[in-house]
């Protein structure tokens, strides 16, 4: 019972950290990370939200994943995708809705504090097998099939969105490029020593 609740912890901070970072990354204007900046120009192009977008894309990606595995589809990740994408929609239309940052220098901190949470949160979440972020899981899935660090995987999928994102119209820039290219290596760094103290706290094993 312990253990559940310790998983169930990590599994929550985690995507509360991650739609945190999503949502600071995009309220800085200094360019999306490639995945968020193919939501938010969904979003401006056909409608929805933010947060619809990405429960949507993230459907898509289960069916996907499922296909590359040729495992039965994880739709339990629906669930995982439904609480990002309603966090999302929290921190940008409730929290921060009528906040708008104008100093450039505060945006990059802004930004870099966004990526940081990101990793974080991406990074805690991962503990649990339980209902994995499919764009995360997507990452998974590479490294996986092709024996590629987590890094590299994370770093490949970001630069193949990136490209769809820019041509229709996503919001490119700085913080595009310190996403696609930063936040795999930060996984990495910090996906080791969170679950070192998740072993220390709980008797299960540590996710592969």
């Amino acid at each position: 019972m312990k253990n559940r609740l310790v998983i169930g912890l990590f599994y929550l901070i985690g995507l509360i950290f991650l739609s945190f970072g999503i949502s600071l990354i995009i309220l800085a204007g200094l360019g999306a990370g490639p995945w968020d900046a193919l939501f938010v120009a969904l979003s401006n192009n056909i409608g929805l939200t933010v947060g619809s977008w990405t429960f949507i894309i993230g459907f898509l990606l289960i069916i996907v994943n499922g296909l590359l595995l040729k495992q039965k589809p994880d739709f339990a990740a629906l669930i995982t995708m439904f609480l990002i994408g309603s966090f999302i929609d929290f921190w940008l239309l409730v929290v921060f809705s009528d906040v708008v940052f104008v100093l450039v220098a505060f945006r990059i901190v802004l930004l870099i504090v966004g990526i940081l949470s990101c990793a974080t949160g991406i990074a805690c979440y991962l503990q649990s097998n339980f209902a994995r972020n499919p764009i995360d899981h997507s990452m998974m899935v590479f490294h996986k099939l092709t024996g590629k660090s987590l890094a590299f995987s994370k770093t490949f999928l970001e630069l193949s969105v990136l490209v769809i994102a820019f041509f229709i119209g996503g919001p490119i820039g700085l913080g595009t490029v310190l996403v696609a290219f930063g936040i795999g290596p930060l996984i990495q760094l910090f996906y080791k020593p969170i679950t070192s103290f998740r072993g220390r706290i709980c008797t299960e094993p540590s996710v592969k």
